[in-house]
């Protein structure tokens, strides 16, 4: 399967096939997962249509994507409604206990909770080769230890170079992506 130029293999698990996206490691790759509702042991094949739609419409722009709605947690005591209970009421609900919380928020003077989404700042595949290679740049142009040590093909971290910088001399002399 074809997901934004990327192949992902269809008898891997879809958490580990999204680490195929150059910049989604294993961590992000489960909050994409359950940012999805996909199953952990659900495989690429398995993906219906419709999560793979969302996953490729939230890998293209994630910062426009829908936020996930916040629901609260259930209180000892709590009952839950019938199954034949509307969603609109349930929804109606959730959105009043929310409203009684923000309010007693401002009565005691107290910020409201603000919650932030890790993955709207991810940036996936050439966008995020564009920002290393114009912070590359940036760091050769001011100059900087690390911007002479790239412009140089030399390792820029501190790496021992008596042995063994053959890859920093192979990676630092063309510009990257």
């Amino acid at each position: 399967m074809h997901i934004l130029g990327v192949n992902l293999p269809d008898s891997h698990l879809a958490r580990f096939a999204l680490t195929n996206f150059y910049g989604i490691g294993h961590k992000t790759a489960h909050r994409l997962c359950a940012r999805l509702q996909v199953h952990d042991k659900c495989k690429v094949k398995d993906l219906s249509p419709f999560q793979v739609t969302a996953l490729a419409s939230f890998l293209s722009s994630p910062a426009t994507s829908p936020t996930l709605p916040r629901y609260p947690l259930a209180t000892p005591d709590y009952v839950p409604p019938s199954p034949n209970t509307p969603a609109q009421e349930l929804q109606a609900r959730f959105a009043a206990i929310r409203a009684k919380r923000v309010e007693n928020r401002a009565r005691r003077g107290t910020d409201p909770i603000v919650y932030k989404d890790t993955l709207k700042d991810i940036k996936v595949e050439s966008e995020l080769r564009r920002e290393i290679r114009e912070n590359i740049a940036h760091q050769r142009m001011i100059g900087s230890y690390v911007g002479r040590r790239h412009a140089m093909h030399l390792p820029v971290r501190g790496q021992n170079t008596q042995s063994n910088a053959k890859t920093a001399r192979k990676l630092n002399q063309m510009d990257r992506y």
